[in-house]
């Protein structure tokens, strides 16, 4: 199988590298480049309509793409450890948790990152009036996300799941493109130690 990705600072890619790492699973991801929108090629999109990394091609030829897929694709193949829970309500609130990494987090991040941030300017048509009010929009979710992380340490329970990784490629992500987290987020930052302390973060 081959797994097409990008480097650092593309923060879906690396969702993939953290879980096959914490998994043991040794498959070395085939990079494209970005810049020359190397994924954004005919042969790229013949394996990915949307011209998108990550996307894994397995031995028979079938492609999945988006990062959870992906994921629970190498869950199915390897439980152990488990990254998405075990019993029916863990795996419940793991589900729920990344939507709300992804839908609540992430989803200012990818606005600011998109409509307000140089890099992309020359990409897409900006808003920046838009992009810019993102900063509130992330700074909001990073609150909730800290009076959450007080009561447990990690993002869905006891256990370290999909769920951190998620949240940790989207806060390292955001605070690359200058949205750093505010010093004054004790539970937030205590969280963002430990699971960057995982030899997996640095996949």
């Amino acid at each position: 199988m081959i797994l097409y990705g990008a480097p650092m600072p593309a923060p879906n890619p690396r969702r993939v590298r953290i879980f096959l790492a914490e998994k043991g699973v040794d498959l070395p991801e085939t990079p494209l480049n970005l810049m020359k929108r190397e994924h954004k090629s005919p042969e790229h999109r013949a394996r990915n309509s949307l011209g998108q990394v990550p996307t894994l091609v397995l031995d028979d030829g079938t492609a999945i793409s988006e990062t959870v897929a992906i994921c629970r694709y190498f869950e199915e193949v390897q439980p152990d450890p488990p990254l998405f829970g075990t019993t029916p309500v863990e795996k419940a609130l793991v589900d729920m948790w990344v939507r709300r990494m992804e839908f609540t987090v992430m989803g200012p991040v990818g606005a600011f990152w998109r409509h307000a941030h140089p890099f992309t300017a020359s990409v897409i048509t900006q808003y920046k009036d838009f992009g810019e009010s993102n900063r509130e929009a992330y700074a909001g979710a990073l609150k909730w996300l800290d009076r959450e992380l007080g009561e447990r340490p990690f993002v869905a329970g006891a256990t370290y799941t999909m769920a951190d990784i998620c949240a940790l490629t989207t806060v390292d992500f955001a605070t690359w493109i200058g949205l750093p987290v505010p010093e004054e987020l004790a539970s937030v930052g205590a969280w963002h130690a430990r699971v960057s302390a995982r030899p997996s973060a640095q996949a």
